[in-house]
């Protein structure tokens, strides 16, 4: 699963590497504090279970830097992860 953060597009599902880092370190906080994972994995590693929410887009950080739990967002307005359209580049 670590080898997902060597490909670009968890990179670019969540706006850039230091947006990324700041998304791992707080949902890795969050989960260390006792949070329920949003995910079933396999691998008992934390870090595993953030990089699986991330790539099912079930975390995301908000416009203030907020990790979001997607399924507590109820309407468009509230944020998401970034809709990016690479086919025009």
């Amino acid at each position: 699963m670590i080898d997902a953060l060597k490909e670009e597009e968890i990179v670019n599902k969540v706006g850039g590497r230091f947006k990324l880092s700041t998304l791992i370190q707080k949902r890795l906080a969050a989960l260390n504090a006792g949070a329920r994972p949003l995910v079933h994995v396999d691998s008992k590693e934390k870090m595993d279970i953030v990089v699986a929410e991330i790539l099912q887009d079930k975390i995301f950080l908000d416009a203030s830097a907020q990790v979001k739990i997607a399924a507590e967002v109820s309407d468009e307005s509230a944020g998401g992860p970034p809709e990016l359209d690479l086919s025009a580049l």
